[in-house]
């Protein structure tokens, strides 16, 4: 774990275990309580589902949220020999998280909106840092594929120019929910063929739950959402890798794009029955 993960694009997914959220009542509950072994479980249920990264957030504890942030990285870190990714808006708190977690740390996130890129970009520069860089600017959040890549464009410039390492670069075209408005899938799908076609080395990330905020039958949506985002070209997601039937398409869909080498992952996954559900 004190070695940096090598991250190069054509292999396998890399895969952010989202469940350690604040945002969500059973992990608030346990953070208040520092129930150490509810956030143990998350973390090793996650990790051996395929997880790369463990998302850990304390957002809503606004006035405590760095101190609680510590306590999640070290708590995570004790149960599972794998990196956090920091979650959070807030440098102040992800500074603090990132003087007790060990190894590589995956920083989530950074922005186009200059207070925080300043700040972010101050903790994350001449480092092994992985940062997350969310196309979004102070003029908002972009709509389309074309204002998309036109911020991504100015954050990847923005972070080389200041020595991160392209492929440290996870560029997130923002998903946003397609009960909003018809366009806003295909609009992300398309930008991310456009950055992963235009940024040699960066990867693609992004929360993928958010498409069916609104919807029902979320959980088909998103699965289904994620075969189409492989094959424009994403090669790393914030998800629920405890969903069985989400994570084999994620596995189905990379062996058809031509990135499971002989389909090893694929028959892998098969021979431990991670494609019946």
């Amino acid at each position: 774990m004190g070695q940096p993960m090598e991250l190069r694009r054509g292999e396998a997914m890399i895969i952010v275990g989202e469940l350690i959220n604040a945002s969500r009542k059973a992990v608030s509950t346990a953070i208040e309580a520092q129930d150490t072994a509810e956030i143990k479980k998350l973390a090793r249920d996650q990790f051996e589902a395929g997880a790369h990264y463990i998302d850990v957030n304390a957002g809503i504890f606004v006035d405590k949220e760095a101190e609680h942030l510590q306590w999640l990285v070290r708590t995570v870190q004790s149960e599972v020999q794998a990196p956090c990714c920091l979650d959070s808006p807030d440098p102040r708190a992800i500074e603090a998280a990132l003087m007790v977690h060990t190894g590589t740390a995956m920083v989530n996130s950074i922005s186009f909106e200059k207070a925080r890129f300043d700040a972010v970009l101050s903790l994350i520069a001449g480092t092994n840092l992985k940062i997350v860089a969310l196309c979004m600017s102070d003029e908002g959040m972009p709509d389309t594929a074309e204002k998309r890549l036109a911020i991504a464009d100015k954050l990847v410039n923005g972070l080389v120019q200041k020595g991160v390492k392209v492929g440290d670069i996870f560029v997130d075209p923002l998903v946003q929910p397609l009960a909003t408005k018809t366009s806003y899938g295909i609009e992300f799908l398309t930008a991310v063929e456009q950055i992963m076609n235009r940024f040699q080395g960066v990867h693609t990330i992004c929360g993928m739950s958010n498409i069916s905020f609104g919807l029902p039958e979320r959980k088909f949506l998103n699965q289904t959402f994620m075969v189409m985002a492989i094959a424009r070209g994403l090669d790393s997601a914030v998800l629920n890798p405890l969903d069985k039937k989400l994570m084999a398409g994620v596995i189905a869909a990379e062996a058809l794009m031509g990135r499971d080498n002989f389909c090893m992952n694929y028959l892998k996954a098969y021979r431990g029955k991670k494609l019946d559900f």
